[in-house]
C-alpha cells in the first residue's frame, strides 16, 4: 500500500507537465466505467466455489440506485433485491450466456476483459430491450462486435493487494477501415504469488480476438473468440473460534507446508474458450435482423483433500478444536465442564496459538502416513481428489427489430440451445501412497467388502485408481432449451409503455457413466427426460406528469422451469428426479417515482415479488444417519419486497452529494417438504412407508447479501480530477441455513437432548419455540471507500488516466460477507451430547480489511 500511495503522489506531481483539457469529464466517466465492468468479481469477490457468487450485474443511466449499486456494494457481495443470480440474465451479442444447469452467469467467462464489457445495453426488470424479455433482476447485453470497440490502442497497468497483485492489459481496436474491416484484440495477465488471504495465489491470462466485415449491402459479419484460463487457490470459511485462535479473520485452513514450502489443497483450474459468430442485417432503415451462433467448452476443476480409514486431516476439523473438549456455551453441563476437560481445552489452545504450522495442513505427515500404509499393502489414507464440472454448450439466437412509425416499435426473437454438463471425479494426487480402489469406503462396515453395494461402479468392481483416473461418480446432465420472445413499445406524449412476453420449453436428462452399487439398474445409461413448458408476460408504464416528475408502474407473471442443478435427488448415485418437481411461479411488481430538477435528480422504487414451488438442493455429511445426505426441498414459497432509493444533489457544477440505499425483505413463507437420500443406503427418508418429512424453514432469509444497505457519496469532478468518497452501511446479513437442523425428526431429537443442553425446542403447549429455528446472522457495519484519479487528453488524440481506489479505508474487519450454518448435530448418533456445539459455530467469511488498486491507463 505504501508503494501504491507513492506512485499515486508521483503521478499527481507529474500531471501538470502533461497537456490538459478542462472538458475531460467524458474521459473520467469512461475510466470509472472501465474499472467497474466485472472488476469486482475478480479483484474483490474471488469466484470461489465455496463463496457466494450471486452478485447481480445491473445498471441503468436513468436510475441512480441501479447505476451504482452493483459495483458500490460489491465488497460485501451484494445482490440486487436479494435475488438469486439466475434471475439476472446476461447476453453477449444477443445470445444468452447464463449457465444452463444452474441458471447463473459465471463471471470467470469474461474475466479480465474490462475493455470488451464496456459496451452494454442494460435493462431493468420493467424496461424493454432489443434482446429478450427482461428478467426479474434485470438483463444486460454486452456488445462484442469489433466495430463497436473504441478505436485505438490502450495499455493498462494495475497494482493491488486483493486476490491478485498485478494486472497488465493491452487492447487494440482498429475501427472500421476503408475496406469495411474491423479488428480487435485484447491480452490481460493477472498474477499474485499470494493474494490478500494467506495460502491463496492467482494466475490468469485472458485473451480476446475479433474480426468483422461491413458490407455496403447492409450486412455485417463478425467472428470473435475469447477465454480466460485461470489457476487459483481458494479461501476457506472458518468459525469465530478458529479466527480467534489464529488471531486472523482471514485464517485459511486449506493450505499447509510440504518440505518447508506452502501448498494449497484447494486449487481451481478454470477455462471456458468461446467462439461467437454474429450476422447483422440492416434490411431497411426501420428493420434489423441479428443472428448469433455461439460455441463454448468450459473446463472447471476444483481439488480438495480427502481421507480414507483415518482421521480428518483438516486442521480446523471440530475434533481438533479446544471447544470439543470443554463446553464453553453451557455452564450447567456437568459432563463437558470438568477439570480434565479444561486442561485439554488449554492444551489444544496452546498448540493452535504457539505456531502457524500447528494450525495448517501438515503435508509431510500425510506423506509419511501413506508410505507406512503402503508398506502394509493398504490403500491411501489421505489423497487429493478433483471434482470436474465441464460444459459443452451450443446456442443459436436470432432477433428482429422493427420500428412501427414514429411512436411504436416491435422486437421478437428465438433462442435455441443445448448443453452437455460433464461431471466426474479424478484422483489428483495420492500423496505418496501406492494404491487406491474405487469403492465406497463410507459403506464399508455397514456392508461386507464383497457386497456389490460398496462398489461405485459394479461394471468395473474394485477398480484400481491411479492419478488422473475417474472414481466415485461419472455422469452427464443433458439440457435442451428453446425460447421465443416478443415485445412491443408505444411512446407518445407523456406515456411510455411496453408489453413483452415469452414462451419456451426445457428438457432435462441424466446420462450415467458408472453403475453405482446402491442403484443397480438405475444409475448407468440415460434416464427418462423431464420436459417443462414455461413462459410469461410483463408490462410497464412510465407517465410523465410534467415538471420533471415521472411515475412508473410494472407487473409481470412468469413460469420458470426448474434448474437442472436441482432436478435430481442424488445425481452422483442414480437417475431419479426430485419428487414433486414443478415450474416456479413468479409474480413481480414495481412502482416508482422519479424527479429531475436542475439541482437534484432522484428516484424511489417499491417492489414486491413472490415465487412459488421453488426447489432447492444440498449435499452434506449428516451425523444423524452417519452418511452423506442428498437433500431436496420442494414446494418452497418465497417473497421479496422492499424500498430502494437514489438521490443526487448538485451542490455546484463540480461537487455532488448522492445517497443510495435499500431496505428489503427476502424470505421463505412456508415450511417445505424434504426428501433426503443416504449415500450408504441409497434409500429415501420416506421409504418403508415412512411419512414425508417437513423441514421447518419458514421465515429463513436469503443469505450472503445485506438486506439493508445505504451509502452517502461525496463526489468532486473538475479539470480532469475526480474524487469520490463512499460512506457505506450494511446490516441484516444472514448466513445460509442448515435444513437438517430443522427437520421434523431432528427437532424431536434436539428436544430429547435439551435436558443436557438446556435449550428446549418446544414450549409447554407443544409449539416450536422461535429460538429453536432462529437463523444465524453475520455482523454488519460501516465501510469507507475512496476513489481518486485524473484523466487527461494529450496531443493527437492520446490520453492518460490514473485511478487509485481504496476499499475499507478504516480497516473494519468485523463485517461478515457470507457463510453458512454447519449441518452436523450437537449430539451423536446414539443420542449422547457433544461438548462442541455445531449450532453455535457457523462458518463465516469476513470483508477484506483495507485494500486497494492503482490503475494507470494510456490510450494512443
Amino acid at each position: 500500500m505504501k508503494r501504491l500511495k507513492l506512485i499515486a503522489i508521483a503521478s499527481v506531481i507529474a500531471s501538470p507537465l502533461l497537456a490538459q483539457d478542462n472538458n475531460s469529464d467524458s474521459i473520467i466517466n469512461t475510466a470509472i466505467q472501465d474499472e467497474q465492468a466485472f472488476t469486482f468479481t475478480e479483484a474483490q469477490l474471488g469466484e470461489d466455489d465455496d463463496m457466494s457468487q450471486n452478485v447481480t450485474i445491473i445498471h441503468s443511466n436513468n436510475n441512480i440506485y441501479a447505476s451504482q449499486v452493483g459495483y458500490l456494494f460489491s465488497p460485501v457481495r451484494f445482490r440486487y433485491r436479494a435475488f438469486n443470480q439466475k434471475y439476472n440474465e446476461i447476453y453477449i451479442n444477443g445470445a444468452p450466456m447464463n449457465d444452463m444447469e444452474s441458471g447463473q452467469f459465471r463471471y470467470s467467462l469474461v474475466g479480465g476483459l474490462n475493455q470488451q464489457t464496456r459496451g452494454v445495453e442494460n435493462s431493468l426488470p420493467f424496461e424493454m430491450n432489443s434482446f429478450g424479455m427482461s428478467a426479474m433482476a434485470g438483463s444486460n447485453n454486452y456488445n462484442f462486435r469489433p466495430s463497436a470497440m473504441a478505436q485505438g490502442q490502450r495499455i493498462t497497468v494495475a497494482g493491488a493487494n486483493r486476490n491478485y497483485r498485478v494486472r497488465a492489459m493491452y487492447t487494440y481496436n482498429s475501427g472500421v477501415n476503408a475496406k469495411g474491416w474491423a479488428f480487435s484484440a485484447n491480452l490481460t495477465y493477472r498474477w499474485a504469488n499470494q493474494g490478500y488471504v494467506e495460502g491463496t495465489f492467482y494466475n490468469s491470462l485472458s485473451y480476446f480476438l475479433g474480426v468483422e466485415k461491413v458490407f455496403d449491402s447492409g450486412h455485417r459479419l463478425s467472428l470473435v473468440t475469447w477465454g480466460n484460463p485461470t489457476e487459483r487457490a481458494s479461501q476457506g470459511a472458518g468459525t469465530d473460534e478458529t479466527y480467534w485462535l489464529a488471531n486472523d479473520r482471514y485464517y485459511n485452513p486449506y493450505w499447509g507446508y510440504q518440505n518447508g514450502e506452502k501448498r494449497s489443497s484447494r486449487i481451481v483450474t478454470d477455462w471456458a474458450p468461446t467462439a461467437m459468430f454474429t450476422w447483422d442485417w440492416q434490411i431497411n432503415p426501420t428493420t434489423k435482423l441479428t443472428t448469433t451462433a455461439t460455441g463454448r467448452y468450459s473446463s472447471y476443476k476444483s481439488t480438495r483433500l480427502n481421507y480414507n480409514n483415518s482421521d480428518n486431516p483438516q486442521p480446523d476439523y471440530w475434533k481438533n478444536l479446544p471447544s470439543s473438549h470443554f463446553n464453553v456455551w453451557n455452564e450447567n453441563d456437568v459432563y463437558y465442564r470438568t477439570a480434565q476437560g479444561l486442561i485439554d481445552f488449554n492444551n489444544v489452545r496452546d498448540i493452535w496459538m504457539s505456531s502457524k504450522e500447528n494450525r495448517q495442513i501438515d503435508f509431510d505427515k500425510l506423506y509419511y502416513s501413506n508410505k507406512q500404509a503402503a508398506l502394509q499393502g493398504s490403500d491411501a489414507m489421505y489423497y487429493i481428489q478433483a471434482r470436474h464440472n465441464n460444459n459443452l454448450n451450443l446456442t443459436i439466437s436470432t432477433a428482429l427489430q422493427k420500428e412501427l412509425g414514429r411512436f411504436a416499435a416491435f422486437n421478437t426473437g428465438i433462442n435455441v440451445a443445448t448443453n452437455k454438463g460433464i461431471h466426474y471425479q479424478t484422483m489428483e494426487d495420492l500423496l505418496g501412497a501406492l494404491s487406491f480402489h474405487n469403492i465406497n469406503t463410507y459403506a464399508l462396515g455397514k456392508y461386507s467388502a464383497d457386497d456389490p453395494r460398496v462398489q461405485y461402479d459394479t461394471r468395473h468392481a474394485n477398480a484400481y485408481v491411479g492419478v488422473g483416473d475417474r472414481f466415485g461418480y461419472d455422469y452427464n446432465i443433458l439440457v435442451d432449451k428453446a425460447n421465443w420472445w416478443a415485445s412491443y413499445k408505444y411512446d407518445r406524449g407523456r406515456i411510455h409503455s411496453f408489453i413483452s412476453g415469452r414462451i419456451g420449453g426445457t428438457q432435462i436428462a441424466r446420462d450415467g457413466k458408472m453403475e453405482n452399487g446402491m442403484a443397480v439398474g438405475n444409475s448407468w445409461g440415460e434416464s427418462k427426460s423431464a420436459f417443462f413448458l414455461d413462459g410469461g408476460a410483463k408490462a410497464g408504464l412510465h407517465y410523465n406528469i410534467g415538471g420533471g416528475n415521472v411515475i412508473t408502474i410494472g407487473a409481470g407473471y412468469e413460469l420458470r422451469a426448474p434448474q437442472a442443478s436441482t432436478a435430481f435427488v442424488s445425481p452422483e448415485i442414480n437417475n431419479d428426479f426430485v419428487v414433486n418437481l414443478k415450474n416456479e411461479k413468479v409474480l413481480s411488481t414495481e412502482i416508482g417515482y422519479q424527479i429531475q430538477l436542475p439541482w437534484m435528480k432522484a428516484n424511489i422504487n417499491g417492489y414486491y415479488s413472490k415465487i412459488k414451488d421453488v426447489t432447492e438442493w444440498q449435499n452434506f455429511y449428516f451425523d444423524d444417519i452417519n452418511s452423506f445426505s442428498y437433500v431436496s426441498m420442494t414446494g418452497i414459497d418465497k417473497v421479496y419486497y422492499g424500498v430502494e432509493w437514489g438521490i443526487n444533489f448538485k451542490i455546484t457544477n463540480e461537487f455532488n452529494i448522492k445517497t443510495i440505499g435499500t431496505i428489503s425483505e427476502a424470505k421463505n413463507t412456508n415450511n417445505a417438504k424434504v426428501w433426503y437420500m443416504s449415500s450408504t443406503s441409497g434409500t429415501f427418508n420416506d421409504d418403508n412407508n415412512h411419512e414425508i418429512e417437513t423441514v421447518y424453514n419458514k421465515d429463513m432469509r436469503e443469505a450472503g447479501t445485506p438486506l439493508t444497505a445505504a451509502s452517502l457519496i461525496l463526489s468532486y469532478h473538475k479539470w480532469g480530477w475526480f474524487v469520490d468518497l463512499n460512506c457505506n452501511w450494511y446490516d441484516r446479513i444472514y448466513l445460509s441455513y442448515s435444513p437438517s437442523y430443522r427437520y421434523e425428526q431432528t427437532l424431536k431429537n434436539r428436544q430429547a437432548a435439551s435436558q443436557y443442553t438446556g435449550e428446549p425446542v418446544y414450549d409447554n403447549d407443544g409449539n416450536i419455540l422461535e429460538s429453536a429455528l432462529a437463523q444465524q446472522k453475520g455482523h454488519g457495519g460501516f465501510m469507507l471507500d475512496l476513489s481518486v484519479g485524473r484523466s487527461l487528453r494529450l496531443k493527437r488524440g492520446k490520453s492518460i488516466s490514473i485511478n487509485l481506489s481504496i476499499t475499507n479505508l478504516l480497516n473494519n474487519q468485523k463485517i461478515v460477507t457470507g457463510g453458512y450454518e454447519q449441518s452436523r448435530s450437537d449430539y451423536t448418533g446414539s443420542g449422547n451430547t457433544r461438548a462442541y456445539q455445531f449450532a453455535k459455530n457457523p462458518k463465516k467469511y469476513y470483508a477484506y480489511g483495507i485494500n486497494g488498486m492503482l490503475n494507470i491507463g494510456y490510450k494512443f
